[in-house]
């Protein structure tokens, strides 16, 4: 954990975000960063999160800087007194809020609760309409629709290709091996070329999904890739198939054909805004048990004929195996998760 010493005050008055979660969380609540940039833009924005993720924060172009916070077991790495603002986009739990108290903001923005003004919080609200729903309470102007991400500053390993994620940070959005690689041998058989995405401990699950569907190893850059080029990769894809990860929140951010398959987490609260993005669960089937080791049943429902009957309604762009692309580059050094 950062020292609060060792991040320097730049003259300019701050305010915190505190969202300590993970990549998708972030791209639900970049409406209410953009909100936050517009109505204070004099301030320095800090954001609370784990620090690998300051690639696809320099992408959302208004935060200026992330403070290293891995959830909420310690305190954060600030002296009270030196946030003007503190904003508790993480929820509205005794946890978020005593870590933002903690630092004696003059202005406290999240919801309803004792010693915080604000709006009741919502249940059953998507995640991007809720966090700007509590910034027009207090007088911010937000779009919930505002979600969009820069273009990356690198280039992708392989522009256009099919991008597979096949891994996910639970069990229950495990999506079966053996369905991921019969839709990746069928893509592959349309001439698209194939990207299997994931993280460094994701890696292995990406290789056996890659033998599965006969396709050699240049496919699997699962763990190899910054974070910056994996938001590339997404950027530039001809479609994108995954869980309800970050790859799927990706695909939204730089409006990517693409189907996302869900399980324990409910289409209302986290599926993907209007435009070329496919759902695909049977809700009736859902237990919403996020932690749990086992797919959700809702998940399961989901045939690998189901997504490619979703993929050949989307606006995909199909090569000719001969005109697949440029050969796939080989990343530098292993990067951060996905």
């Amino acid at each position: 954990m950062a020292e609060p010493q060792e991040l320097e005050r730049d003259g300019r008055p701050e305010l915190l975000v505190l969202r300590a979660l993970k990549l998708g969380d972030l791209l639900v609540a970049v409406p209410a960063l953009r909100a936050l940039r517009a109505a204070y833009p004099d301030h320095r924005i800090l954001y609370a999160a784990q620090a690998w993720l300051r690639p696809i924060l320099e992408l959302t172009g208004c935060v200026d800087d992330p403070l290293p916070t891995h959830g909420l077991d310690v305190p954060l790495a600030l002296p009270p007194g030196r946030v003007e603002i503190a904003v508790n986009l993480h929820g509205n739990g005794p946890e978020s809020r005593g870590r933002l108290e903690a630092l004696m903001p003059q202005v406290r923005i999240g919801h309803d609760a004792p010693g915080w003004n604000g709006p009741v919080w919502p249940e059953d609200v998507h995640e991007r309409e809720r966090w700007a729903r509590l910034l027009q309470w207090h007088g911010i102007d937000a779009d919930p629709l505002d979600y969009r991400l820069n273009t990356p500053g690198v280039p992708s390993p392989c522009r256009g290709a099919a991008v597979l994620h096949v891994g996910a940070a639970y069990g229950s959005r495990l999506w079966p091996a053996e369905r991921f690689a019969t839709v990746a041998r069928e893509l592959a058989s349309q001439g698209h070329r194939i990207l299997f995405t994931g993280s460094t401990a994701e890696r292995p699950r990406a290789q056996a999904v890659a033998e599965l569907a006969g396709l050699g190893p240049e496919s699997v850059v699962a763990g190899t890739l910054s974070l910056a080029e994996f938001a590339a990769a997404v950027a530039e894809a001809a479609v994108v198939i995954s869980a309800d990860t970050g790859a799927a929140h990706l695909a939204s951010a730089y409006a990517r054909p693409s189907v996302v398959i869900f399980g324990p987490a409910p289409v209302s609260v986290w599926g993907p805004p209007p435009g070329p993005h496919t759902v695909l669960t049977d809700a009736k089937l859902r237990l919403g048990e996020t932690f749990a080791a086992d797919p959700d049943p809702a998940l399961l429902a989901v045939s690998a004929d189901d997504v490619l009957a979703a993929v050949a309604q989307l606006p995909v762009i199909t090569p000719s195996a001969s005109a697949a692309g440029p050969a796939l580059a080989a990343p530098p050094t292993p990067g951060a998760e996905a």
